[in-house]
Order: structure tokens, then sequence, then C-alpha cells
């Protein structure tokens, strides 16, 4: 008999926030997609904000935008790198967009004079929407990652919506706990009471996990599956070790190993459609033998403000743009060594031959404000003059404009004005709608967002590029995706251009500059873009 409607399984986490809730969900849907079928991530935070985009990034990590334009959390920058799908705001919800929804329904009556209350209105619009996903993306298996640890208050309602649709039907809803087991230093002996404790805490709130996945510095010893199988009340072949790795894209594999897609699919009455990893296992494998090679590396800098936060490095801040890194160094042979370089401590007066010593390219990426600009235009005038390869993203791409109208044209104001509102140059402004919005402080999703059509010029080092590397359309049209609200000024760009100045990619009735760069007969590598930068699918593994 066909099943009715997808299986539902949902990651909670326990002990410790960022232990990899993400890549065990993207692994599962990879797996799940490989055994022959469609599936439906979705992330879940418990902010009461709408969407990611006016969170922090020290504070939530990378935003990532989607093809439509919904601003959401890295998780999904690493759905869609394992699973080679675009996803949408189908699969991005939050606490906020729940209570939103819910209050508007109240307003138009849509619960026609019931009291309206936290519980159950609220879960019950979670699984609206858990469904509403599945049924977008027809999907056999919908994969609901919950943001947070459990035992926080702020993702309890997740939780209950998955103890709700447990109950109404128990062969349907699957619970995967990911926790992380610590082997401290002074005893030397990997310990499992926290994760323990944490799906003790899952439990109080009526909901007992199906599978654990322990995270650890190793893989789990049989003494510490069999302990974790007896206290949590799981099958001891469903206590599966999930060791740290080099390269997150071995984490399927290692899931496949133990059988894991296999007891899920035994425990819901399916069996695998077909096996398909031949070219993940292929693209693990290549990835192993360039990485173990000293002589491939190369080592790129990436010149930004929100890496930093007290005395540690925060890569999450730029997740998408590392794996884009990589991703880019891989299909070359190469291995990147990505090398921290905050702009505050170029302003302060750290020597830029010492700073980039060794580094073989430069990236500027996106940004907000005017916190550490000055810096990255240092940054950015020492890899033009000194022919160091350049690729600036958003906001890199402006403040590249910037600088070369301050050094070459010798507009010495030249500026954003959201750095500077006052600047004599503006080279960079707002558009007309865009400031109303700010006067409005109407900001949230008000930026240029989603993904844009662009025009690529034709004998420029982009159209080069798009040809031989990613894609180019029909009449040299590429698609790319936009987070931003400053665009170029283009009473500046006659005088831009007469000077060398590049433009080479513009929107299709050529009003908004896209991509600039700079002829090859002056440097060898000095691009910018408007856009995010390409997203890094792992392309033709399925």
């Amino acid at each position: 008999m066909a099943r009715k409607g997808p299986v539902f399984i949902f990651v909670s986490g326990g002990v410790i926030s960022g232990l990899g809730k993400g890549i065990t969900s993207a692994s599962l849907s990879l797996l799940l997609k490989s055994a022959g079928f469609k599936v439906a991530p979705i992330k879940c935070d418990a902010y009461v904000n709408v969407d990611a985009g006016t969170i922090r990034p020290q504070e939530h990590g990378e935003v990532f935008v989607c093809d439509d334009g919904i601003e959401t959390d890295q998780d999904l920058g690493n759905y869609e790198r394992f699973i080679d799908q675009s996803l949408s705001r189908a699969n991005y919800i939050t606490t906020g967009q729940i209570y939103q929804e819910v209050i508007r329904k109240e307003r138009a009556f849509e619960y026609e004079g019931e009291d309206v209350e936290v519980v159950p209105h609220i879960p019950e619009e979670m699984i609206r929407r858990f469904k509403q996903a599945g049924e977008k993306m027809d999907a056999d298996f919908v994969i609901i990652e919950i943001g947070g640890t459990v035992g926080e208050y702020q993702n309890v309602l997740f939780i209950e919506a998955n103890r709700i649709m447990k109950i109404r039907d128990k062969e349907k809803v699957l619970h995967v706990h990911v926790g992380y087991l610590p082997t401290p230093p002074s005893i030397g002996e990997m310990k499992s009471k926290p994760v323990q404790t944490s799906v003790r805490l899952l439990n109080e709130t009526g909901v007992h996990p199906d599978f654990l996945v322990g995270r650890a510095e190793k893989s789990l010893d049989d003494r510490r599956k069999q302990r974790l199988a007896f206290f949590c009340n799981v099958d001891e072949k469903d206590v599966i070790s999930n060791p740290d790795v080099d390269n997150i894209y071995k984490v399927p594999l290692i899931l496949e190993e133990q059988k894991m897609v296999e007891r899920i699919l035994s425990k819901v009455g399916l069996k695998a459609r077909k096996r398909d990893l031949k070219q993940w296992k292929e693209f693990v494998k290549k990835i192993d033998g360039i990485e173990k090679n000293p002589e491939n590396e190369v080592q790129i800098g990436i010149v930004g403000k929100y890496q930093k936060t007290g005395d540690y490095n925060l890569p999450d801040s730029y997740i998408s743009v590392i794996q884009a890194i990589k991703h880019a160094a891989w299909h070359l042979g190469k291995k990147a060594k990505i090398v921290w370089i905050n702009s505050e401590d170029i302003e302060e007066g750290i020597k830029l031959k010492d700073l980039f010593k060794d580094i073989k390219g430069i990236i500027v990426p996106g940004g907000f404000g005017d916190r550490g600009v000055e810096g990255m235009i240092t940054a950015i005038k020492y890899a033009r003059e000194k022919n160091i390869p350049y690729l600036g993203l958003c906001y890199g791409m402006q403040l590249a404009t910037a600088e070369y109208c301050r050094h070459v044209l010798n507009q010495k104001d030249a500026n954003s004005t959201e750095v500077n509102p006052q600047s004599k140059c503006p080279v960079i402004h707002l558009m007309p709608d865009q400031e109303k919005k700010m006067l409005d402080r109407d900001y949230g999703a008000t930026m240029r967002l989603g993904s844009w059509t662009c025009r690529v010029k034709k004998g420029t080092l982009a159209e080069n590029l798009y040809k031989k590397y990613r894609w180019l359309g029909k009449d040299n049209l590429i698609e790319e995706r936009h987070r931003h609200r400053f665009e170029f000024n283009n009473l500046y760009r006659k005088a831009l251009e007469e000077s060398g100045f590049v433009v080479s990619g513009t929107t299709p009735d050529n009003l908004l500059v896209e991509i600039v760069e700079l002829s090859q007969t002056v440097h060898p590598f000095f691009v910018g873009v408007q856009f995010l930068g390409c997203t890094p699918y792992t392309k033709n593994i399925f």
C-alpha cells in the first residue's frame, strides 16, 4: 500500500549549540535523496525575529539568502550544498513568523471567536508549515531541524509540535537527537552523562528519541553506545557515532557506514529505491587527495570585520564564502588555507606586508556600516597596486569602486553614503525607493534580495570566467543572489570607465551595475560583484 503523505524526521540537539545538527540534517537529506526519495529540509529558529536579516552576524552567524529573497539561517546553505537544490522561504521557519501568522488569523476572525492560545494554536501553525513545505517540494521525507538545545524555553513549542504529530501518527514521525560527549583532558575518558541528561530533558517534553547521534572528538566505542542505549531507552543499533572530521562532506559516509538511513526506512516500512553514493564518494576522495598534499596549499586572505568575537575568530559569519573558496580550490586541484585579517587591525597600523605575507589572493566579503571600512579600502589599494588577485563581494565591490575613485581619479572624498552620508563624491548611494524605506525605518526584508538577472559584457574577464567555470545563458545572462541596499552611482560611471575601470555586468536594463573589473593588461585579476558570490552547489552528484 502506498504511504499517504511524507515521513517527518525531527532533529534536536543537546548539551551545547553549534555541535552539528545542521550537518546531520543535511547528511540525512543527502542520504535519503541518494536512496531515491524526495526530501524537504527545514530549519526552525526559535527567535521571535521574522527572519535572520536583522540579526548581527556575530550573534547568529551568516545570513543565507535564497533565490526567492528570504534571509535565513546559515544551515540552509549547508542543505543546498549537500542536496544540490535551491530552497525557499518554505524551508525556513522562525517563532516570529508563526506568531505573526497566528495573530493575523485572529484579527481576520479565522479562529471564529475561539480563544487563541499559545498551545495548541502556535504548534498547530508550525505543523501546518511543516506540511506545507512537504507539499511544495512533493517530499517523501521532511527533515525538521530544531535550533538551539533541548531544555531551553525558546524552542519548546517546536518540540511540542513534534509531540502532537507523534501522537496523531506515530508511524510517520521520528526523532533524532544529537548530543555531545566530551572527553575532559584531566579525566581522559569520554563522558556520556551530558547526553543522558539532555535526553531526559527531551523526555520531559513528552518526546522520546528514536536515534541518538553522538558527537565527539573520536568515534563512540561500544561501551559508550551500550550505556546510551540503556539509559536513554533506544536500540544500540540506533546510537550513531559522529566524530570530528577534517571535512564535513565525510559525515554522510560516516552515517551510511552505520546504516542509519537503512534503520530509518525500516522503522517507517520503506525500502531504498536506489543506492547512489558513487559520485559523492569520488567527490570526498578527490578532496582527501588534494588536502593531504602540502604542495597544493594556497593562502587566501579574507579581510572582514565580523569574524572577531573577543579572543576568538568566528568563521560562521562568512561560512558560504569559505565553502565557495574551498569548492573553487578543489575544482582547481588546490587546498585553500583561509587567513583571517581583521580590517580594524589594518586601521590600527599593522604593516600590510606582514598581514599579507604569502597571501595569493584577497577577498573582501559583504558587510554593513562604517566600522572597519577604511581598513578594507587600504587592503583593496594594496591588492590593486601590488597586483595581488582581488575579489570583492557586495560590500567588497562597492569599496573597490570607492578606492579606485580615491586613488586613481583623485577624488579623495569618494565613499559610500552608507559610510559617509555627506560625501562630496558618493560613488555608492541609496536608490530613491530605499531612501524612503530608511526614513520610515522599514528595515526588515526591504533590501534588494534574492536572485536577480545580470547581463555580462562580452569580451570581459567576467564573461570568460562564467563560460569556463559556471554557466552563461542566452544573451550572456546569469542569475545571482543579492543582499544590499546601496548601489553604484551612475553619475560617476562615465568618468570611471574612461579611466580604465570596466563595468562588465549590469541588470538587463543597464541601470544597475552588477560586476566591475580591471583589464588584465592592468591587473592579473581584479573583480568586484554586487551579488553575494556563487552558491557552491556540489554539482552533478545526482
